[in-house]
């Protein structure tokens, strides 16, 4: 097709020619996983040793939260405190019944500390991230 140059028509196709390899891209930011350890802070804890737990945020104030301990999986969610930047809250139920109740602070986007209690009564200390 041949356009007269003086066609009206000419500044439609260049814009259209100029944008056809245009497109807008949305990228999701990716949730972050973080590797936690878990130290024993009490008697009922010292059985178990130093145990791994794992926390992957979804970057909208929420997570997943997981760990095995004494053979027994833990699987729940991470949250965080409403109002706050920093503190959270990890729960996971147990695979053969018990749960986990863990509170936590992010010191920075990547690391943090906290406290877990598991319900046979264990305590432990809980590192996030490094």
């Amino acid at each position: 097709m041949k356009i007269a140059s003086g066609s009206k028509l000419l500044p439609a196709f260049a814009a259209a020619a100029m944008l056809s390899g245009c497109s807008t891209v949305v990228v999701p930011p990716q949730p972050l996983t973080f590797s936690a350890r878990l130290y024993p802070a009490n008697d009922v804890a010292t059985g178990y040793g130093i145990v791994a737990a794992v926390v992957t945020n979804d970057l909208n104030g929420r997570g997943r939260f997981s760990t095995v301990i004494g053979g027994e999986s833990f699987n729940g969610e991470a949250t965080r405190v409403a109002g706050s930047q920093r503190d959270g809250v990890a729960n996971g139920a147990g695979s053969r019944g018990g749960y986990i109740d863990c509170r936590y602070t992010m010191n920075s986007p990547a690391m943090g500390t906290g406290t877990c209690r598991v319900s046979n009564g264990a305590a432990f200390t809980m590192h996030i991230g490094g």
